[in-house]
């Protein structure tokens, strides 16, 4: 059990966003520490940017909201991939045909729903919001917006059934999606802790479900982004290319999860991190990743500026890597 589940003795179970200050007197009655009733005020205020530790933003300056989206994002794929089996048809390892209960539809959950459509779960998750349900389905976050509990399960059943992956939003507060859950005996598959350790499920899935935790990057593993800026779209196709043929199974058959996420990912950043890329891979293939990249733009392979981070064990090192004058155009 992930020790950011437990304060003190005590598990704390968030479903809805609560004001800090409604948190903190909560932890406060409950006798937990300083660190404890920080870590829960940073979780209510629903900050992305606030759930993650200062060495996953390093190398991001400036206004980068959209990159804060998308290490959280990637920081739920490498919490949901050890989960993956293998699937058929040549699509390698993944979440078809398991069921994933997200809770709450909030930022933190609009990057895990994101982690898990790319491993292709069939994923549920509530919000009583009107204007979050509309976000979430001009941003691509959700496939579906239904109003009853059967109507979700009759599309996750097919998928689950078929082992593709979708997302389903219920339009409802997610205690009440909780409660009728457990009494008609919906129990998912897969259940997730957040950010901060923080369990994004009620009490009543934990012991059937297996659990969704945050796993520290090993010292072999490092984290590459990089960013256009101009004629986004068709420059950023190329980078990816690039950097999938660094990440060749040939070379790297363990790196499976890297090259799905290179691939599928883009899609559902569309409009949440258009213009942003980020991979975590082996620190081999990351520092191959970086040198590549630079170079084509350096040598006019790519015919706009791009920058470039890689972080890891050993720290962080960026790049503004400029093309040559006479550059040519994307098409």
């Amino acid at each position: 059990m992930n020790s950011g589940s437990i304060l003190q003795g005590k598990r704390i179970q968030f479903q809805s966003t609560l004001s800090s200050a409604l948190v903190c007197a909560f932890a406060i009655e409950l006798d937990l520490s300083d660190q404890a009733q920080q870590g829960l005020a940073i979780r209510a205020d629903t900050s992305l940017e606030g759930l993650l530790p200062e060495s996953d933003l390093m190398g991001l300056s400036g206004d980068h909201p959209e990159f804060v989206f998308a290490v959280c994002a990637d920081r739920f794929y490498r919490a949901l991939t050890p989960f993956a089996v293998a699937e058929t048809g040549g699509r390698g390892p993944g979440l078809g045909g398991q069921l994933l209960y997200a809770g709450e539809l909030d930022e933190e959950g609009r990057a895990l729903l994101v982690a898990a459509s790319v491993l292709g779960a069939a994923t549920l998750t509530a919000t009583a919001d009107p204007t979050t349900q509309k976000q979430a389905v001009r941003d691509g976050v959700i496939d579906f917006l239904v109003t009853t509990l059967d109507e979700a399960l009759r599309i996750l059943k097919n998928q689950v059934r078929k082992r593709e992956g979708v997302a389903v939003c219920l339009a409802a507060r997610p205690a009440a999606v909780e409660r009728e859950m457990e009494e008609r005996g919906v129990q998912p598959d897969l259940v997730a802790y957040g950010l901060l350790g923080l369990a994004r499920f009620p009490a009543s899935f934990e012991a059937s479900a297996r659990h969704v935790e945050q796993v520290v990057a090993g010292p072999e593993r490092s984290v590459v982004t990089w960013t256009a800026e101009s004629g986004t779209a068709a420059w950023l196709s190329k980078l990816d290319a690039v950097a999938l043929e660094c990440l060749a199974a040939e070379k790297w058959p363990a790196e499976w999860a890297a090259r799905r996420w290179l691939r599928l990912a883009p899609r559902y950043f569309w409009r949440l991190a258009r213009d942003r890329r980020i991979v975590s891979c082996h620190t081999g293939a990351a520092r191959t990743i970086f040198s590549r990249l630079k170079g084509a733009v350096e040598s006019g392979e790519i015919g706009t500026a791009v920058w470039i981070s890689m972080s890891g064990e050993s720290g962080t090192q960026s790049v503004h890597a400029i093309p040559p004058a006479a550059a040519p155009t994307p098409h």
